[in-house]
């Protein structure tokens, strides 16, 4: 079974490796902001896999809740100093006192600035890191 720092690393790898630290720590936070809400799964590896599947077990293409989890690209890792970076900040971001300085604002969405999702006029936005902007739902 794969940890969840291994899991939270993976994300970060793949969602946010070329942005800064905090941006990085935000993409971390949106996971484990997702962990404690009633709404998602309970575990990290969980909240990242969270989508269709089909019969197979594999993810539906384009239809989860972080695209590398499902944009049909294997998940190998060729930056291996981003790839450091990723594992240090789950590392970091997954300590018990990590989340009384939440960077995301207590964001549970983010985008990338490259795209438009309509979700996004249903949200409150929190913060813009880098090329990603953060949102949370009022419940």
């Amino acid at each position: 079974m794969i940890s969840a720092i291994t899991c939270l690393a993976v994300a970060i790898y793949f969602e946010a490796r070329s942005e800064p630290i905090a941006g990085q720590l935000a993409v971390a936070q949106v996971i484990l902001n997702r962990v404690v809400d009633e709404r998602y799964p309970d575990t990290v590896c969980e909240v990242i896999m969270e989508g269709p599947t089909h019969p197979s077990g594999h993810p539906v293409r384009h239809k989860c809740q972080f695209s590398f989890w499902c944009d049909g690209k294997p998940e190998n890792v060729h930056d291996y100093e981003a790839w450091q970076t990723a594992v240090r900040v789950a590392t970091a971001a997954a300590e018990p006192d990590a989340h009384t300085i939440d960077v995301s604002e207590g964001a549970t969405f983010y985008h990338s600035t490259n795209v438009s999702p309509t979700w996004r006029y249903t949200m409150h936005m929190t913060v813009e890191i880098g090329h990603h902007v953060f949102y949370r739902s009022e419940k």
